[in-house]
């Protein structure tokens, strides 16, 4: 790169004043080309614009209406002096492009490290073409060459369609050359940043097989498709007919077919692949047509829809709800009376283990009251991903078809968790007991979590499983036992802290395992896993607090019921309890004594808690459970409970700050590991709504704002604004506390209450409480051409 060029690479904060090139061509005014070029010139990036085109007319126009500088139908005429050529034409005539630009450079129009890109579809071919023009027995490839792609179209084609927006919110693909020069390359990355989009890097060959899956195979159908319909006789009546689908899918058949003609034969290669392989499915789904195989013609296509909604997530590894804007947040003003009878949506542990043990048994399970939350279907779509034919969830149904507990199949792409724990821990469980490599990814904030606590116990099986950094988080990679050359062995394994999810994680890998696989725990934690290995028919010892399974057994598949989740009916709980004149009752919540420890330490907070029509549904406990207006009273929370209402504290933070007295919590460093540190956010937010509560390493002291007695009649909290830290239990938390407050609460972050509760705002204010959610804009683009 010349000093003179080099002048030209401009840092973020100059750009404002001083163009990115002092002179931009453009070859090719179609969509493409005139869009770029009608963006450069309203951000300014470039002090000249010229372009290059056979039609006269469009530059004749582009220059009457100050788009470009100057134009002409010939390279040579256009080109003096420019810093930057883009390549914006079929790919097939590029070739003659690359040798007008070389006879350029020969002759001094243009220096020989001025910059070179282009626009093209494939890239391959575009770098073959630039290497036999420019790297001859004397001259090596140009320094400035960088070929790239934007995914970005529209329907319509030529001058008239651009749009200086047509690139915002899109990716482009940059092939990053070892002859290309630093510099080169941070410049056309900048220069595509300012037009608003998003830079990537990648392999040439692997853009080209890529695109040709989710581009050119997409187009190339849709051609076939609209010629098939056309050639019939009575094509007429069928365009008139067909229905949104077909004028979706068929849409981008109105693309230019020159360029796609070009595009499918410089692609061949990939092309033919990606259509011999879409040939072979299509094959495939005949053969379940023509023979009845409606389960797995259903499997085909519900994994089809769920892996259709699921793509963005897959790929970015994201969140399914995008916590990276804080796109949602609840503005709440004071409410004081709760009063009716509500149902509560499914708990989400049993709705986690419903999915794996329906899986993994033999025959079908159906389940009912399944919750449709983020982090269950996580799990869901996990299992679709491993070759599970799953029917719904349609309002909490599911119809699973088991593989047996050696059908699973290996994911093609890395299991993407969300923001669920429970699934990533004690997905490893079992997978690290298949045959098959496996790769477990969550969003960002799981991503933080600790994996090792369940890593190395299953290490300890003969597990061979990698977790990342030195903090052992995920993403999780874990090696298949045909790999590892023998399978997993019972182990005795003494927990150090109690924790359902590694107990659950080791019991599942111990259904394959070699012996006896063997958990104590120091406290009791909640037995979900072994009350369901138990009802899909497989044997667990329970002695206290040891439990054990035998490796090499077998599931039954079942009927499934899950209960209302008395986690979720916490907030609603605490909400009467701290409210004026309030009662609520909350139909048929699951009371395993082993998540009982809500109700336990309300009533020793002296909160009126009355449980009515007990009965178990599912092996499950139940009951109806109502709440009255309590004037609570400040404890000390007993350890062994702490384990049995881990999930709750938050809620209980809160209900303890309306109390009479001091409240105190011990043994509860597990808070500090989930979704977030709970102890101090809640800390965090608490004294910023105005209680008096201090942080210890295991736990809180707070002291309760009732200091008169009073009946629930006066405000406990100022009002504020609460940072959630996209947690969904610290977000419903502080919804409970505004039925206290004595201004409005705003709460940031709160998106993430899909993952356990969705509904939760149209819940509570149906029974009295004034919450109001606003979401953020969410913007779209349009699809590759």
């Amino acid at each position: 790169m010349s000093p003179q060029n080099n002048n030209l690479y401009l840092n973020p904060s100059q750009t404002s004043t001083q163009p990115l090139f002092k002179q931009v061509c453009v070859v090719g005014l179609g969509l493409i080309g005139a869009s770029l070029a009608q963006a450069i010139k309203d951000k300014g990036l470039s002090a000249r614009i010229v372009a290059v085109d056979r039609h006269i007319p469009s530059i004749d126009e582009a220059i009457e209406q100050g788009l470009l500088d100057k134009g002409s139908d010939t390279l040579l005429d256009a080109v003096a002096g420019s810093d930057l050529i883009v390549v914006a034409i079929p790919v097939q005539a590029v070739p003659a492009i690359f040798a007008d630009i070389k006879a350029a450079m020969d002759i001094g129009l243009i220096a020989t490290d001025c910059m070179i890109t282009d626009v093209c579809s494939t890239k391959v071919n575009i770098i073959e073409a630039a290497t036999q023009v420019f790297a001859t027995s004397s001259n090596d490839m140009p320094t400035g060459f960088v070929p790239a792609h934007p995914i970005a179209g529209a329907e319509n084609s030529g001058y008239h369609a651009r749009r200086s927006d047509l690139f915002s919110h899109h990716s482009v693909i940059i092939c990053e050359l070892m002859t290309t020069d630093a510099i080169a390359i941070a410049r056309l990355k900048q220069l595509w940043e300012a037009v608003g989009a998003s830079v990537m890097s990648m392999d040439a060959e692997r853009h080209d097989k890529i695109l040709a899956h989710t581009s050119h195979l997409p187009h190339l159908l849709a051609f076939n498709l609209v010629e098939q319909l056309a050639s019939h006789d009575d094509n007429l009546d069928m365009f008139r007919y067909a229905a949104g689908g077909f004028r979706d899918f068929t849409r981008i058949a109105a693309s230019d077919p020159k360029m796609w003609h070009d595009i499918f034969n410089a692609n061949k290669g990939a092309v033919v692949s990606a259509l011999d392989e879409y040939s072979d499915y299509l094959q495939q789904l005949r053969h379940l047509i023509i023979n009845n195989d409606s389960t797995a013609l259903m499997g085909l296509l519900g994994r089809a829809q769920a892996a259709r909604r699921h793509f963005d997530h897959m790929l970015a590894s994201t969140p399914y709800t995008d916590t990276s804007a804080m796109s949602a947040s609840y503005i709440i003003s004071p409410s004081q009376t709760l009063t009716g009878t509500i149902a509560i949506p499914g708990d989400k542990s049993i709705s986690h283990r419903s999915i794996m043990l329906g899986s993994l048994a033999t025959g079908v399970t159906k389940v009912t009251g399944f919750l449709e939350g983020e982090d269950a279907l996580a799990t869901l779509q996990a299992f679709r991903d491993m070759g599970v034919t799953i029917e719904g969830p349609d309002k909490g149904e599911l119809t699973i078809h088991g593989v047996g507990m050696q059908g699973l199949k290996p994911s093609k792409t890395p299991l993407y968790m969300g923001n669920s724990g429970t699934s990533m821990r004690l997905l490893s469980g079992i997978l690290a007991a298949q045959k098959f490599d496996s790769v477990l990814i969550g969003d960002t904030s799981l991503n933080k979590r600790p994996m090792e606590r369940i890593a190395a116990p299953l290490r300890q099986m003969g597990a061979v499983i990698q977790s990342t950094g030195t903090s052992g988080t995920a993403p999780l990679s874990i090696t298949g036992r045909d790999k590892a050359g023998t399978p997993l062995e019972g182990i005795h394994y003494d927990m150090p802290v109690a924790s359902a999810q590694v107990k659950s994680c080791l019991l599942l890998a111990g259904l394959w395992a070699d012996g006896t696989t063997t958990v104590t725990q120091p406290e009791i934690s909640r037995d979900h896993t072994e009350r369901m290995l138990s009802a899909f028919g497989y044997p667990v010892v329970v002695e206290g607090n040891r439990i054990s399974v035998e490796g090499g057994g077998q599931l039954t598949g079942g009927d499934i019921a899950v209960p209302a989740d008395i986690s979720s009916a916490a907030f609603f709980m605490v909400a009467a309890a701290i409210s004026k004149d309030s009662e609520l009752t909350l139909s048929q919540v699951g009371i395993n004594p082993t998540r009982t420890g809500i109700i336990d330490i309300l009533k020793l907070m002296q909160a009126d808690i009355t449980l009515s029509n007990e009965t178990h549904i599912g092996g499950e406990p139940v009951a109806d459970i109502t709440i009255r207006s309590s004037n609570l009273q400040g404890i000390n929370i007993p350890e062994h409970l702490v384990p049995l209402a881990i999930d709750e504290f938050p809620v209980l933070f809160v209900a303890a700050s309306c109390a009479q007295g001091r409240t105190v919590l011990t043994g509860a460093k597990e808070l500090r590991v989930k979704e977030s540190d709970r102890i101090a956010v809640m800390a965090e937010g608490l004294q910023a709504l105005g209680v008096n509560c201090t942080v210890t390493d295991d736990g809180m002291i707070i002291e309760g704002q009732n200091v008169d007695g009073h009946n629930n009649d006066k405000a406990v909290f100022g009002g504020g604004h609460i940072v959630s830290h996209h947690d969904h239990r610290i977000a419903m938390s502080f919804a409970v506390a505004s039925l206290r407050a004595s201004e409005q609460i705003t709460i940031e972050g709160v998106e993430t209450v899909n993952t356990s509760f969705p509904g939760f705002a149209e819940l509570a204010t149906q029974i009295g409480m004034n919450i109001e959610v606003q979401s953020g804009a969410v913007q779209s683009g349009d699809d590759n051409a």
